[in-house]
């Protein structure tokens, strides 16, 4: 239904070619990321003579055209498949891609390094969000001389359709693996994560060996468009949810319209340390009311015990909302290093005993109705 709404906002907005991940803009008839625009399959056509500050317009379309934009993807034959992708690319023919950008994520006071990495696969990977590609850096592999190196597994950072929305690139979020000699505190470059550091050193144009896609624990569940959804990430575990936000709320799928609820925890170390958290901030603004993001800084923030601040103690500080939540059908995801889960189940089973339940039997049964989803490395 359509209404006439009257605006009067300043609509003075500039656009950067600057590709630095860490000053996105925003614009109402295009969407931006990483400073780079693409329009929206609704544009406003709003006449570039009447962008001046203080503007008064009066613009007549759907209420929710008007709040929420999203862009348009390509091709949406990539919504047909029936089954996911799975192992179309194996360790012996894996399918050489090339690097279309290297990007720091992370501020100057994050301790370590993490990179966003779009890479192109022409469309001849699809893959499903939540799943993972398998990367083979170059070299041989010490251990089976004359062998190549061993995959390593790491979970898409994108949707199906890519950053650029026309389903031929994947994005990856990696953090750079360094050894540190914790007797003089040197780092040993002989020991150093030898396919993190591969990607982020690549420049647009390498080529890189991929196989996969593979997995289907964490594939986003669409038979319900209006389900809740609780995504718990540590560092780079955030990969996946990314890709399902970006299909939530910022793309216009013709087949998936998303009327649920997502409620993004992310743990990392500081401010600085935080991925994509402009974007996530944009979907808070966009909406309210079907997004909830809580960031736990391990560095900066404090618990209700005075300790330091880890996913698992935020989420004990919703955990009546959460356990509800679940009571109704919640799906739940963990994704991160194996070693949030201690903590996290941990919390979880000593909330479910103060509330008088048996934590051992709810997991079960989580896990019977296919809402518990876990991917830890």
């Amino acid at each position: 239904m359509a209404h006439c709404i009257f605006l009067q906002v300043p609509v003075r907005v500039p656009i950067s070619s600057d590709s630095s991940v860490r000053r996105p803009v925003f614009k109402t008839n295009n969407v931006t990321f990483h400073d780079k625009s693409w329009t929206s399959g609704k544009p406003f056509n709003l006449r570039s003579e009447n962008a001046r500050s203080r503007s008064r317009f009066v613009v007549c379309m759907s209420v929710q055209q008007a709040s929420k934009p999203k862009v348009a993807v390509s091709p949406v034959t990539l919504e047909d498949a029936k089954e996911h992708p799975l192992h179309l690319y194996k360790n012996k023919e894996p399918y050489t891609a090339t690097i279309v950008s290297v990007e720091r994520l992370v501020g100057p006071m994050a301790p370590g390094e993490t990179c966003h990495i779009v890479i192109d696969h022409g469309g001849n990977v699809p893959y499903w969000e939540g799943q993972s590609y398998g990367v083979i850096p170059p070299g041989e592999n010490p251990k089976k001389p004359g062998s190549p190196q061993n995959v390593r597994l790491y979970s898409i950072a994108s949707s199906r359709y890519g950053d650029n929305f026309d389903g031929k690139t994947a994005s990856l979020c990696v953090r750079r693996a360094l050894y540190y000699d914790p007797e003089t505190g040197k780092e040993d470059p002989s020991r150093k994560g030898v396919c993190s550091n591969f990607l982020c050193d690549s420049k647009p144009g390498d080529k890189i060996q991929l196989t996969g896609p593979s997995g289907k624990i964490m594939l986003l569940p669409e038979d319900d468009p209006n389900a809740t959804h609780i995504m718990i990430a540590t560092g780079t575990g955030v990969a996946p949810y990314r890709g399902y936000l970006r299909r939530m709320f910022l793309e216009d799928v013709p087949t998936f319209k998303f009327g649920g609820l997502a409620w993004l925890f992310l743990g990392v170390a500081n401010s600085d340390s935080l991925l994509y958290d402009d974007e996530f901030s944009k979907y808070l603004q966009d909406y309210p009311d079907q997004f909830r993001y809580d960031r736990a800084l391990s560095r900066e923030q404090r618990n209700k015990s005075g300790g330091k601040m880890y996913v698992q103690d935020k989420i004990e500080e919703y955990s009546d909302e959460i356990f509800k939540l679940l009571d109704g059908g919640a799906h739940i995801y963990f994704c991160g290093l194996k070693g949030m889960m201690p903590g996290i189940q941990d919390t979880l089973k000593r909330v479910a005993e103060e509330r008088g339940e048996s934590w051992d039997e709810r997991l079960s049964q989580l896990k019977k109705n296919k809402q518990w989803h876990v991917e830890v490395y």
